[in-house]
């Protein structure tokens, strides 16, 4: 099953770091929290990305071009004009397939871009700009029990992100933006989606207020509610805290080491 990942945005409420690279390309303990998300779907056995990019794109390719780099032990011999790797500590068992999808793109039309990598089989979707201990296998378990088309995971958090109300049932019956005072449900990605679900997609759908809504109103939008971690990053502070918990050995969401 593949996972896709959007990487496409700005990130502009996080100016002091996008500014000069993709959002899910800031540093959270050394590595972007691209890498975090991917190493996530890793651990439960999920190595075939597919990573929706867009604003400065190039720099996304050029970092897993390098990987090896990154991760690995060198040797530069300047008497003899020579460099190696002395230890390659990556371990991962990836293949990332990149895909320019625009730069001002909505989120609905770079998944529409991606349809002929995916094919007809169901995929994972996430956004690249939030990590999560939820365990993805349950997820997948619970999407093949319910025979709908999209299921999303839901925490129950005080935010400013898309509201849900969920039924008894896990049926998601309405999609609806933020109000301030809202302390419901929210969306926090981590998806398993049907191929049927390109069918509601276009290149200027926005796939949280366009797609997502029209699933909930037609029953096919179910709610795996996640009672642990998940943090986004949208501002400065919210990396900072991931930061903190990386340094405090209480990261949630690092189950690989």
């Amino acid at each position: 099953m593949k996972v896709v990942l959007l990487a496409g945005g700005r990130g502009t409420r996080i100016m002091e770091e996008s500014e000069m690279r993709p959002k899910p390309m800031i540093e959270i303990g050394g590595m972007p929290i691209l890498w975090h998300i991917m190493k996530e779907y890793s651990y439960y056995g999920f190595n075939d990305f597919i990573i929706c990019a867009g604003y400065k794109h190039y720099m996304i390719k050029k970092w897993f071009a390098d990987y090896a780099y990154y991760t690995s032990d060198m040797l530069f011999d300047f008497s003899s004009n020579r460099q190696e790797l002395i230890h390659n500590s990556g371990t991962e068992q990836w293949k990332v397939l990149v895909i320019n999808t625009g730069l001002d793109t909505n989120t609905g039309g770079r998944i529409k871009k991606i349809q002929p990598y995916v094919g007809n089989e169901p995929f994972l979707m996430t956004y690249g700009d939030g990590v999560c201990d939820v365990n993805i296998s349950d997820i997948v378990r619970f999407h093949k029990s319910h025979g709908k088309l999209a299921t999303l995971t839901s925490v129950a958090r005080k935010q400013t992100k898309g509201m849900l109300d969920i039924g008894r049932d896990h049926s998601v019956r309405s999609f609806r933006e933020k109000s301030h005072q809202d302390a419901e449900p929210i969306n926090a990605g981590y998806m398993v989606l049907e191929p049927k679900v390109f069918d509601y997609l276009k290149e200027d759908t926005v796939f949280e207020s366009d797609a997502l809504e029209k699933l909930a109103d037609e029953g096919q939008l179910m709610s795996y509610e996640h009672e642990g971690f998940w943090q986004c990053m949208d501002t400065l502070q919210e990396k900072l805290m991931l930061e903190q918990l990386i340094r405090d050995g209480n990261a949630p969401w690092i189950k690989w080491e």
